[in-house]
């Protein structure tokens, strides 16, 4: 009995026994320190091979050690100031290194630590973004000098978001929040979520094929800004690790000029539509921008109507009613909204005070022109390339003539009108009791009629104990007690809608007739 009622234990619910408190702590440890010290430590490795290489560099470990730090800030998106002069256009590649490089940390210390629940995973999550948090507030305040100034507060949220969503993405799927997710989320909207993440892909996939082809246009240019600006092999590999950096950034730029408002570089602005020129530092990533509008820019607006469409055919089947798979593209379309708000805060900045600054898009017209070109070809294509609505026909709707010969065909005829039925003509009603209504009906007649068989023989013989002919039919069953002769009333309709009521028999007892009409001794008389 104490098994039939005693509660059950939680799936996952004690995985983490077997490890023991040391272990725990260990791994913890480990998951927060981890990506702290291999991330300084790439930073610092990459900043000794540039200055090991360079042509006129002086190598110092201690000098690699102190620059790794505003490295490891930039790295995770943190605005610093280099002497008094802005730098808040940070480059995406390493952030997307050390997003990856947590997450797989998160991981692994889930793993080790047997989390499978959401909450055991919120434990992992904090421990690692308190970390980050801690280091970039220690950074911050050993740097405050006139060279490299991070403000306070930057450097401990920024890294801790940061490395807390990247913790997060390790997680999902060791600890169960995708699950706890398809759990407690409408199916459509996890459809709307993966076709709006596909959408997104595809945008990002466009900007990239913009970059990749202006880029193999500007190639003589490309080779003649590294001979100018970077003619050593150190100088041009310092320079190439710069504009790879900066690649994810164009690419961003380049999805803000496809979906139609364009970008910004200092004095520079341009759109498909609409084009500024002005003077642009000589940095070999920068060879792919034009010098001047071309008529056919405005081709390049079909990419992200082929995003739109791709994401309204994914779409096609999430469901049967056309206006809830509407509704699915609508949470796509908010979700790349999002995504390109998101993107363009992060790819655009301050760059000192030269001929870059700023860098940015319009994040709020990309975002919602990124939404129309998902929402109106999206739409279009989820609704017409997928089932239709189911028809439902209303009651009061006629039927069809293929309707109605399939209605004769598969059901049974109905019983014709009988007199009990009364004027309004509802047969289909009560059809059981008019027709014990008639049988009862048929039996009192029979029995009023005269057991005499030469009265039998005439079926227009007067039954027995009916009143003379100056009587009426309300008389009728009651012949011993005589009254007044009354005129015959007309009868009216509602006495026919009872079915329950045996209906008035008249003089003849026969249901129906009333009493009215021939005689019947001048009927046999005139035979």
């Amino acid at each position: 009995m104490r098994l039939l009622t005693s509660p059950s234990p939680r799936p996952g619910a004690g995985a983490d026994e077997h490890v023991s408190g040391a272990a725990r702590a260990r791994a913890l440890l480990a998951a927060a320190l981890s990506p702290l010290v291999t991330g300084y430590a790439a930073v610092a490795a990459l900043f000794a091979l540039v200055t090991a290489i360079a042509s006129q560099a002086h190598f110092s470990a201690a000098g690699v050690l102190l620059a790794a730090a505003p490295g490891w800030l930039a790295a995770y998106q943190v605005p610093v100031e280099i002497g008094g002069v802005p730098l808040g256009l940070l480059p995406l590649l390493p952030t997307a290194g050390v997003v990856a490089l947590v997450a797989r940390t998160a991981a692994a210390a889930a793993q080790r630590l047997r989390y499978t629940e959401p909450a055991q995973g919120g434990t992992l999550i904090g421990v690692i973004a308190g970390a980050h948090g801690v280091t970039g507030a220690a950074i911050s305040l050993l740097s405050d000098d006139s060279t490299l100034t991070v403000g306070p507060l930057a450097a401990l949220l920024v890294p801790a978001l940061v490395a807390g969503a990247a913790a997060t993405l390790g997680i999902a799927r060791p600890c169960g929040l995708l699950t706890a997710a398809r759990r407690y989320l409408d199916p459509l909207a996890l459809h709307g979520l993966r076709a709006g993440a596909l959408g997104l892909a595809t945008l990002l996939a466009g900007g990239a094929l913009l970059l990749a082809v202006g880029t193999a246009f500007s190639v003589p240019t490309m080779r003649q800004l590294f001979a100018d600006h970077a003619p050593g092999p150190g100088s041009g590999f310092g320079m190439l690790l710069l504009a790879l950096g900066y690649v994810p950034n164009a690419v961003v730029l380049a999805l803000g000029f496809a979906t139609g408002p364009g970008f910004q570089l200092g004095s520079v602005s341009m759109s498909p539509l609409s084009f500024s020129g002005g003077p642009v530092p000589g940095m070999p990533l920068l060879a792919a921008l034009p010098e001047q509008q071309a008529a056919w820019w405005p081709a390049f607006l079909v990419l992200p109507a082929v995003a739109g469409t791709l994401v309204g055919w994914s779409l096609r089947r999430a469901h049967d009613d056309p206006v809830a798979r509407l509704r699915t593209v609508g949470v796509a379309g908010a979700v790349i909204g999002f995504g390109v708000v998101l993107l363009g805060t992060l790819a655009g900045g301050r760059l000192g005070e030269g001929q870059l600054d700023p860098v940015a898009i319009p994040v709020g017209l990309a975002s919602i022109a990124a939404f129309c070109w998902i929402a109106v070809p999206g739409g279009l294509v989820a609704w017409f390339a997928g089932p239709g609505r189911p028809r439902v026909r209303s009651r009061s709707e006629p039927e069809r003539p293929g309707d109605a010969a399939t209605t004769m065909t598969t059901t049974t005829p109905e019983t014709p009108e009988t007199p009990e039925t009364g004027e309004t003509g509802e047969t289909g009603e009560n059809t059981d009791t008019a027709e014990e209504a008639a049988e009862d009906t048929a039996e009192d007649a029979a029995g009023e009629l005269p057991e005499d068989p030469e009265d039998a023989e005439d079926p227009e013989a007067e039954p027995d104990g009916e009143p003379p002919p100056g009587d009426t039919g309300d008389t009728a069953g009651q012949p011993d007690e005589p009254e007044e002769p009354e005129e015959p009333e007309e009868p009216e309709d509602d006495d026919f809608d009872d079915l329950d009521e045996t209906p008035d028999t008249g003089e003849s007892g026969i249901p129906g007739h009333t009493g009215e009409g021939p005689d019947p001794e001048a009927d046999r008389s005139e035979r």
